[in-house]
């Protein structure tokens, strides 16, 4: 399926990312952050340590900094480590010292990004381990917070998934609900008729059933989506394709059982959980 986002490319070079980062802060600080305008003296300065309070794999440093910088654009900030680096609990992930007040008002933004991103690497590393050394991607869906789909995304890629399609624009994917206005026509020819409107687009259908299957095969699509399948059905789907398009395994799947899909010969399992249930690793901000 279609890559999404470099590891290599910062992500506040994303026009859409720099408009989100630029509105949470403004979510948070609002007209100005009282508290710390009523304690803190204007011209004090101050050095940070972000730490892990947690085994994790580390996921949002750029963004986070690039928060820090927005509110102090002369702060001095030191990576500790890399995105997609794991870290233990105590591990220093950023140093930064610049004025206080800058420091205090962007901390919670910074790390919320922070907090939630590496949830997301650290939830598909766990996931990415039961499937070590065996011959499939694991993918991640459009099942991602609005607003924040290429920061999730790119958080899956650190912790060594793959991205699916980043969007509706970018690959065909056929499903029940697109199938239930053809209603008449079949499988195939809905394939084919994708192929017509989309000829440069990868075309995968969701099928559930092997009767499904080689219906939609006669279209001779790019992928298939088997969905909801238990694994010895699955077995069965896979061999049917081989050869002729590859297969995705959806629907069902959870951490524990997905070693058991990885072994139908499946080319790859998307797990929404990924993105919709992944929990917020606990990472703070210490003042020297």
């Amino acid at each position: 399926m279609s890559a999404t986002t470099s590891k290599t490319r910062p992500l506040s070079s994303f026009p859409d990312v720099r408009a989100l980062l630029r509105l949470a802060l403004e979510e948070d600080v609002g007209p100005g952050d009282i508290t710390t305008l009523a304690l803190v003296p204007p011209r004090a300065t101050a050095s940070a340590t972000v730490r892990a309070r947690q085994s994790l794999v580390v996921c949002g440093l750029e963004p986070a900094a690039w928060v820090f910088r927005r509110l102090a654009p002369r702060a001095r900030i030191r990576f500790c480590l890399r995105d997609g680096d794991r870290a233990a609990p105590g591990d220093a992930l950023l140093r930064i010292t610049g004025p206080a007040r800058a420091l205090l008002t962007a901390e919670r933004t910074a790390l919320n990004l922070l907090q939630r991103l590496s949830g997301i690497a650290t939830l598909t590393a766990s996931v990415a381990a039961r499937l070590r050394g065996a011959p499939v991607a694991l993918l991640d869906t459009r099942k991602t917070t609005p607003g924040l789909r290429r920061l999730e995304k790119y958080a899956v890629k650190c912790g060594g998934g793959t991205n699916h399609r980043f969007g509706l624009h970018d690959a065909v994917l056929i499903k029940d609900n697109h199938l239930a206005y053809r209603r008449g026509s079949s499988l195939a020819d809905a394939v084919r008729a994708a192929r017509k409107a989309a000829p440069r687009r990868k075309i995968e259908i969701e099928v559930d059933t092997l009767d499904q299957l080689a219906d939609a095969l006669q279209g001779n699509p790019d992928w298939v989506l088997l969905d909801n399948m238990p694994p010895p059905l699955l077995r069965k789907a896979v061999a049917l394709c081989r050869g002729r398009c590859k297969t995705e395994a959806s629907g069902g799947i959870t951490p524990r059982t997905i070693a058991a899909y990885a072994r139908t010969g499946v080319t790859a399992i998307s797990l929404g959980a990924l993105t919709h249930s992944a929990t917020a690793v606990d990472i703070a901000l210490d003042f020297d």
